[in-house]
């Protein structure tokens, strides 16, 4: 059995996530409570801290009964194939999101564009990922494993 990353309609994470543990397939959405701002008003929100995605615990033969949920786009790809996600990484969010208080920014010191980098702390800790643009105030990263772009704010003084 392997981890895979589906790729999802906007918004259908949860739906989706819900759908496959009532068929009985292992199903993982990370989530996030964020405090969000209106105009009028202040809310906590709990968001997917990977929009669009959802993880998978399946065997190989079984990966066609996703496609029963609605709201399933796709597999996501690596080199022509579904990317397999390691263990490991899946227990890490799981470990950095089960905190009271995880940690959802991370400070990076000597980072240079395309540079191979194991991230320090946060929800991704212990991945890899390659540096694909540094401003002032962001880094953006390649996570290779989940081929998915993340933006990282960066702390002032850093």
């Amino acid at each position: 059995m392997n981890w895979y990353a589906l790729y999802t309609k906007p918004r259908n994470e949860k739906k989706v996530a819900e759908a496959l543990q009532n068929m009985g397939i292992t199903a993982y959405c990370p989530l996030v409570t964020r405090i969000k701002q209106w105009s009028d008003r202040k809310k906590k929100v709990t968001e997917p801290l990977l929009p669009s995605y959802v993880f998978v615990y399946l065997e190989e033969q079984h990966r066609k009964d996703v496609f029963q949920v609605n709201g399933v786009v796709q597999y996501v790809f690596w080199l022509g194939k579904p990317a397999i996600i390691k263990a490991y990484e899946i227990e890490a969010l799981q470990s950095q999101l089960s905190h009271p208080d995880p940690v959802l920014e991370v400070a990076m010191t000597a980072w240079q564009p395309n540079a191979a980098v194991e991230i320090p702390e946060g929800p991704f800790k212990g991945m890899e990922a390659i540096v694909q643009n540094i401003t002032p105030t962001k880094v953006r990263l390649l996570l290779q494993s989940l081929n998915l772009y993340v933006t990282i704010e960066r702390q002032a003084g850093i």
